[in-house]
């Protein structure tokens, strides 16, 4: 009997390692750490392209400067499925859309951020909690 107990307390913490080891990395991906979450700007462009992936969707603009050149800014939205499940659909955003994103800007100084919402010349407002 005693050496089923041990067994079965060995499989538990073999058990227990691997969840944990497995949650570390699960929780890191959802980490917020990249953005700025206590400041927001806004930038007005046209949509470039939309990656529809998972885990999270990425939406790039062209956005003038100063000198009237187009820089590339990119944005990280939520998953597919989550959208989805708020309206938003694979063509809600098309390339050529003109749109002004407010977004939690990168922490590095580099073009783009968290997308949090954005509004269509049509008026249409997109959050990432759903299109409205």
């Amino acid at each position: 009997m005693e050496t089923t107990l041990r067994r079965t307390l060995l499989s538990a913490i073999v058990a227990a390692i691997l969840i944990a080891a497995v949650a570390g990395p699960a929780a890191a991906h959802h980490s917020f750490s990249a953005f700025n979450t206590t400041e927001q700007k806004t930038v007005v462009g046209t949509v470039k392209k939309v990656e529809w992936t998972n885990p999270h969707i990425w939406i790039y603009i062209d956005v003038p400067n100063s000198q009237g050149v187009a820089e590339v800014y990119s944005f990280e939205g939520m998953s597919p499925n989550y959208l989805e499940r708020r309206d938003w659909t694979r063509t809600t955003l098309k390339v050529g859309d003109k749109i002004t994103v407010t977004f939690n800007p990168l922490r590095d100084g580099r073009n783009g951020g968290m997308f949090l919402n954005g509004k269509l010349t049509s008026g249409k407002v997109l959050t990432m909690g759903g299109a409205q």
